[in-house]
């Protein structure tokens, strides 16, 4: 049998070379078994052959999820991955709504395809643990050792460039090298482990601060090395930490259990006795680790803005919930009930849920900011939006929230919670009713707040609104369910 067609890559990334080819050769009526991809470089296919794809012509329109799916699936190991995503492709011609088939077997291997490569990238972030060396110049080099299980390299060095913008620093693994100088970023060729710098003495300083977050309440061996396999282990200083403290761990969970107690013990009832609502589901383990953490949100002093709050409003619903919802920050009936979303706004927000076919209750509800900003006016608290340090602040507990419920789909209502959850200024206009890429590689949602909904002057416009708020809640009901399917 000869190929009708051979398309060769540029790289095993080469996401924009499989685009123009396969635009072609959709257009052209090309079927999937005419066509042989191959990676410039690789072993090629010394029997087959074929002509140069046809060059593209007029474009047609795939939805935006399929274009992020291609992107990370481009990105697997799997050597089919070409040949399946350009069968997706032919079907999306055929049927722009093909994406919405959650039973197709196809898009199901190559939605986990993406989810892999998102967990590896997420893997990148956190595991890449740098060397300090000298240059040849004198200056000083970061150095990184890293394997990752698919071609991720060019995809995530943006995140490294963003993040270390003002160091010197190298990445290496074997596949490829890259490396940033303050201004450029190259790309070199693949090196092996023994090319990358032993300890330093930065690692005393990793080994601190891993200790001073271990939390032993949440010590899940099975979890653990599922989330931070072995196979890193040798390049972070901190693991070698981690036989000692696990050993330790039912001790200090015990402690910090009874520490726990006395503190609540401490604070005034008004503030005990309408806000131990809370959480759900999850096991004893996860339910003793989101009180500890929830306690001690309580005497959270991250910012300024406990000084005149009733309360922390802490989050609050189902511990195994496939949604999270984010709104911005406690009102002031939420400020003085200790709960989020008991005010006009959420009695808007329930409403719109239930007529979306979402059970409040099977969710998890909580704010970016979990503290009331205000200004007094005569008697009346008038809300004031949080600022962005004020956001950066309260992060962290949004994140504790996350990684305890780990929600395959999380919502941001409105844009503080967009802010908060992207770490950058997200449109609502422009980024509503479609998945977003979270860090930790699960999906993020991004709609109005229900409060927006209030403060529309005009009826028609309202109405109009809130069905578009309820048609978000719908699509993402439809997507949680897919997911946990």
């Amino acid at each position: 049998m000869i190929d009708a067609y051979r398309v060769v890559l540029a790289g095993p990334d080469d996401f924009d070379g499989w685009r123009d080819a396969a635009r072609g050769l959709a257009e052209a009526g090309v079927p999937t078994s005419a066509i042989v991809w191959e990676v410039e470089g690789e072993d090629a296919d010394l029997f087959a052959s074929g002509a140069a794809p046809p060059e593209p012509g007029p474009s047609f329109a795939v939805p935006r999820d399929f274009i992020s799916l291609a992107k990370a699936a481009v990105c697997h190991r799997d050597p089919e991955r070409f040949a399946l995503l350009y069968a997706m492709l032919l079907r999306l011609r055929d049927n722009r709504k093909a994406m919405e088939d959650r039973a197709d077997p196809l898009l199901d291997r190559l939605e986990r395809m993406a989810k892999e490569v998102r967990r590896d990238a997420h893997k990148m972030h956190a595991f890449v643990r740098f060397r300090e060396v000298l240059d040849p110049d004198g200056g000083t080099r970061f150095v990184a050792w890293f394997e990752p299980d698919n071609h991720i390299v060019r995809r995530e060095a943006g995140f490294f460039v963003r993040r270390f913008s003002n160091m010197r620093w190298s990445i290496l693994t074997p596949e490829l090298s890259i490396h940033w100088d303050g201004e450029t970023l190259t790309e070199g060729p693949g090196a092996t482990r023994a090319e990358a710098p032993g300890g330093d003495p930065v690692e005393e300083t990793w080994k601190t601060y891993y200790a001073s977050i271990f939390n032993p309440a949440r010590v899940k061996v099975k979890a653990m090395l599922k989330e931070m396999p072995k196979k890193y282990w040798a390049n972070m200083p901190e693991t070698a930490l981690v036989p000692s403290l696990l050993a330790g761990a039912q001790a200090r969970e015990a402690a910090m259990i009874e520490m726990s107690r006395q503190h609540e013990g401490s604070m005034p009832k008004r503030i005990l006795t309408s806000d131990r609502v809370p959480a759900s589901g999850g096991g004893g383990n996860l339910a003793k680790t989101w009180d500890a953490i929830r306690a001690e949100a309580m005497s959270c002093t991250r910012c300024h803005l406990y000084k005149c709050a009733t309360r922390t409003v802490f989050g609050e619903g189902s511990l195994e919930s496939p949604i999270l919802f984010v709104g911005e920050q406690p009102g002031d009936q939420e400020d003085l009930a200790g709960r989020p979303f008991v005010g006009p706004a959420g009695e808007v927000f329930n409403a719109a849920l239930e007529e979306a076919g979402i059970d409040r209750a099977q969710t998890y509800v909580t704010n970016a900011v979990k503290h009331f900003k205000f200004v007094q006016r005569g008697k009346r608290r008038i809300h004031q939006s949080p600022d962005a340090g004020e956001i950066s602040a309260c992060r962290w507990w949004i994140e504790q929230e996350r990684d305890i419920i780990r929600p395959p789909l999380t919502v941001a209502l409105g844009a503080t919670a967009a802010r908060s959850l992207f770490g950058k200024v997200m449109a609502i206009g422009k980024n509503r009713g479609v998945p977003h890429e979270l860090p930790d590689g699960s999906e993020g949602w991004i709609t109005v707040h229900p409060s927006f909904l209030l403060r529309l002057p005009d009826e028609a416009a309202r109405r109009e609104e809130r069905k578009k708020f309820v048609e978000d809640l719908a699509r993402i009901r439809r997507r949680a369910d897919a997911l946990v399917a």
